[in-house]
């Protein structure tokens, strides 16, 4: 019990979450375009930056950054739910010998199981806030007026039920495999690295980070569109059948896409998505492993090598 409340699995939670919210502000515009070209498929532009430069255009100079503060904070707990859950079941299964590929997989699995199921409602809120008064091409999405993070909630909770604010939790659970297979290469790599040397450079680290959540997002991006869909749940889709994203919505949502964009189509917005989730994961694991390792070395505490 001693290793779950342990002050250094604190350090990496605490660690995870303010390298998640560097990283994602600097590269929050790329989000807004991945999301633009997910939900609102009547979008003519395909790349990246015709899509930012249609919403500067049409929104305004701010609109890229639209939904910060929602997703920030929301970002905030769930990395520190997710490193707090990781590096404590590691503490625990590893207790001091070397961790395997197989055992990162598994406790990166289960870490994230738990944080789809605590913070999905922010998450939910969060997709909504972020395409608020966004100019759709998309004539089927109902519009929303929420007046911030709690008045959100209010509304889903008064109008589509508690259950709403678990929209796409089945997807998300799906998806638990996108951060679990990233850490087991991120570890992995590391592990391969620091064979060879002593000490890992700043940018060995930022290319693992890149390289391992390159990987892990091509992989599981087909069931982050149909998340993102079904979060966004503004969409007027067969109404009956909307809770928590059951299998029939996902192979539904999956088959409307390949019939209308071809298989590519499971793959729109793939580019901008790549590209912000590789740099934000690679400056992340930068800024999480430099802030640990000053955290233990001003606290005196000599990290334990259990990678």
């Amino acid at each position: 019990m001693a290793s779950v409340l342990s002050y250094e699995s604190l350090v990496h939670a605490v660690a995870g979450a303010v390298g998640s919210v560097t990283a994602m502000t600097v590269f929050f515009p790329l989000d807004t375009a991945r999301l633009r070209l997910q939900v609102d498929e009547k979008r003519k532009s395909k790349t990246t930056h015709m899509v930012l430069l249609e919403i500067i255009k049409e929104e305004g100079l701010l609109a890229p950054y639209r939904g910060w503060f929602p997703v920030i904070s929301s970002l905030c707990c769930s990395n520190f739910v997710y490193f707090y859950t990781f590096n404590s079941l590691k503490a625990v299964w590893v207790k001091g010998q070397r961790s395997t590929t197989g055992k990162d997989l598994v406790v990166g699995f289960v870490a994230g199981v738990v944080n789809v199921l605590l913070t999905t409602p922010l998450w939910v809120v969060n997709t909504r806030l972020k395409l608020q008064g966004a100019k759709f091409r998309n004539e089927d999405i109902v519009p929303t007026n929420y007046r911030g993070i709690i008045d959100a909630f209010h509304q889903i909770i008064r109008d589509e039920g508690i259950s709403a604010l678990w929209n796409g939790t089945f997807p998300s659970l799906l998806l638990v495999f996108n951060p679990a297979i990233q850490f087991m290469f991120y570890e992995g790599l590391k592990r391969q690295l620091l064979k060879k040397r002593m000490k890992l450079s700043s940018l060995d680290v930022f290319i693992i980070g890149a390289v391992a959540k390159a990987i892990a997002t091509t992989l599981t991006y087909p069931m982050q569109t149909v998340q993102s869909v079904l979060r966004f749940g503004r969409h007027r889709l067969n109404p009956e059948n909307r809770t928590l994203g059951s299998l029939r919505n996902i192979l539904y949502l999956l088959h409307q896409r390949v019939r209308r964009f071809g298989i590519l189509g499971l793959y729109k917005g793939l580019e901008a998505k790549l590209l912000q989730t590789v740099l934000t994961a690679a400056l992340m694991f930068l800024v999480y492993e430099k802030l640990t390792a000053a955290t233990f070395t001003v606290m005196g505490l000599k990290r334990a090598h259990t990678h």
